[in-house]
């Protein structure tokens, strides 16, 4: 198994300069890489402080200056909000400017609150999703692309410059679902997904959704990447508050996933909790080395070849610089 380090750009404190959460980011980053993690993730979301990045190309860019060789994955590019022909420009660009190592993460979107502004329908998205998806890797991979669908028409055009990787730069799709994974697996993609808070069953069914699909479609060489929520504590004094940053992070998650969204200033309005604080403590990997551990040998045994690690959710930088030497020094080396 490899480790990729997530980088959410959560902005708890919304009035303090951005300036210094990228930063921050930039150090972690370097730590995490320096440790052994061989990615990061970048997700693209909007008008929030939730998660700071509405181009995670520009991030990965920057990332890559101050960085070695760690991949570097937007998680994701959320297509129905993006034009195929500009957003396959940048992400050749990216590609060149990194020297080849950007891979693109795919995603439909899921924050209501992201599609209204965009004025996107959300109902029409698995459509648009999935023509953007073709046109994109058409313009990836080919020269004078010529295209003829429902959403985009458009004459013989070749993106330049071209990409530094062939026949284009990886390509991963996210997808919860075990329809939608399987869809994935059928397109011959890689796929990134998440259990987010909900219970270990729900790793189970992913994982095992994505084993059926690679086997009944004789796909072996397709890699699962799972992003999870971890922090390595060093007290119970701090676990009990980092499961409280956890539940704090979640409620604002539900107010723009699952409803209109109430923001002011770009600050989330947290809703009601929908779990209790014994639901995150028992369904995350936050705990002590021996706990997380514990925790681990689940997520080996599903036979996952990834773990996106999000140790950022609202912990003061220098206890997530802690958490990250903690997790590869003391918890990563039971398993090898």
């Amino acid at each position: 198994m490899e480790f990729g380090y997530y980088l959410p750009g959560y902005a708890r404190d919304i009035s303090r300069p951005v300036q210094h959460l990228y930063r921050e980011l930039i150090r972690e980053a370097q730590w995490a890489e320096e440790l052994g993690f061989t990615s990061f993730t970048i997700p693209e979301h909007h008008f929030t402080n939730a998660l700071m990045h509405p181009n995670a190309l520009l991030t990965g860019i920057k990332l890559a200056e101050h960085t070695k060789h760690a991949r570097i994955v937007t998680s994701t590019s959320i297509l129905p909000f993006r034009d195929m022909l500009q957003l396959a420009g940048e992400v050749a660009q990216a590609d060149c400017l990194t020297n080849g190592r950007i891979e693109v993460g795919v995603g439909r979107g899921a924050y209501k609150y992201e599609f209204a502004r965009f004025q996107k329908d959300l109902e029409q998205s698995h459509d648009v999703f999935r023509e953007s998806l073709d046109l994109l890797v058409k313009l990836l991979s080919e020269e004078d692309v010529s295209y003829d669908g429902e959403f985009y028409k458009i004459p013989p055009t070749t993106i330049v410059p071209r990409p530094v990787q062939k026949p284009h730069p990886p390509v991963w799709f996210a997808a919860m679902g075990a329809g939608a994974i399987d869809y994935a697996v059928s397109l011959d993609l890689p796929v990134l997904t998440t259990p987010l808070r909900n219970p270990v069953e729900m790793v189970k069914m992913q994982a095992g959704a994505f084993q059926e699909s690679i086997r009944k479609r004789d796909k072996p060489h397709l890699k699962l990447s799972m992003l999870v929520m971890i922090f390595v504590t060093r007290s119970e004094e701090q676990k009990r508050r980092v499961l409280q940053d956890a539940m704090d992070r979640h409620v604002r998650f539900l107010d723009v996933f699952s409803s209109e969204g109430h923001v002011k200033g770009g600050n989330i309005t947290p809703m009601e909790p929908d779990i209790t604080l014994e639901d995150i403590e028992r369904n995350l990997m936050i705990g002590s080395p021996e706990e997380i551990a514990d925790k681990l040998g689940l997520y080996y045994e599903q036979s996952i070849d990834e773990m996106q690690l999000n140790f950022s959710f609202g912990t003061p930088h220098g206890e997530i610089m802690n958490s990250i030497e903690d997790f590869m020094t003391r918890v990563v080396p039971q398993f090898r």
